[in-house]
């Protein structure tokens, strides 16, 4: 309202642009010092190299790898692992190291060797072919083997251990229904309504079925659509009911 109440027709002409009032330009105060440094040391040095400088020696030349960085020290290349090498193989012109003679009879003591050992026994195989190929025993599975272990014919740790822990829940479970009954929250359904439900769900069930099969094959409009979907739909929820019912026993009821 007060924009209206504002409204006025001098308004409607523009007014003049207003003029643009520039900066004054940067200006160094060292530039007239830079100037006159730049004029008074302009001519030197025009020629090749400083003035009053002497000549190299023409002897005094570049040679090759003269700038290269000459190593220190010992120059013969070691290998890291020349210490742990092994000898190296004599020349054959080297006398072979003849040791002093001895006076045993390797004769006697190989016989006496062979005489007091005791004849080693062959290993157990068994042929399972014509031409005779032959296996260990032990990997036919013909040898009691697990028989004779410590843990054979005794239940495992972790089966023990699994069976104490689902009582002990089932004992928390059965605390807790034990409870309810006594507060009242819980009401466990008798075996004879459990049983009249089950066979109305089934019933139930049966009916839906029939006028399931009823139904038109082709499902060209919406409507057929629909209840054929639905049907479906109470189908598996009859199914799922039944499936519970059957599968649990004893059934407790909460009391809200």
């Amino acid at each position: 309202m007060e924009e209206y109440l504002t409204e006025s027709i001098y308004n409607l002409i523009p007014p003049p642009p207003q003029e643009r009032i520039k900066p004054e330009r940067y200006r160094s105060k060292y530039a007239q010092t830079v100037r006159t440094e730049t004029k008074t040391h302009k001519s030197i040095n025009k020629t090749l190299g400083p003035a009053k400088v002497a000549p190299n020696d023409p002897k005094s030349f570049l040679t090759k790898h003269s700038k290269e960085p000459k190593l220190s020290g010992d120059s013969t290349y070691r290998y890291p692992d020349e210490d742990k090498r092994k000898p190296p193989v004599p020349h054959h012109t080297d006398q072979p190291q003849i040791g002093s003679p001895t006076k045993k009879d390797f004769l006697t003591t190989n016989v006496t060797a062979n005489v007091m050992s005791v004849p080693k026994k062959p290993n157990p195989t068994y042929v399972d072919t014509v031409g005779g190929t032959r296996h260990t025993l032990d990997s036919s599975g013909l040898v009691p083997k697990y028989v004779h272990k410590k843990e054979y014919g005794k239940v495992p740790d972790y089966l023990t251990q699994r069976k104490k822990e689902v009582q002990e829940m089932q004992e928390a479970y059965d605390h807790y229904v034990q409870e309810s009954f006594n507060k009242g929250a819980m009401s466990q359904l008798s075996t004879d309504k459990r049983d009249e439900i089950l066979v109305s769900l089934k019933k139930s069930w049966e009916e839906l079925h029939h006028q399931y099969q009823g139904l038109s094959v082709v499902t060209d409009t919406a409507p057929k659509k629909a209840r054929k979907e639905r049907m479906e739909a109470e189908m598996k929820q009859l199914e799922k009911d039944i499936e519970m019912m059957e599968k649990h026993k004893v059934i407790y009821i909460a009391q809200n």
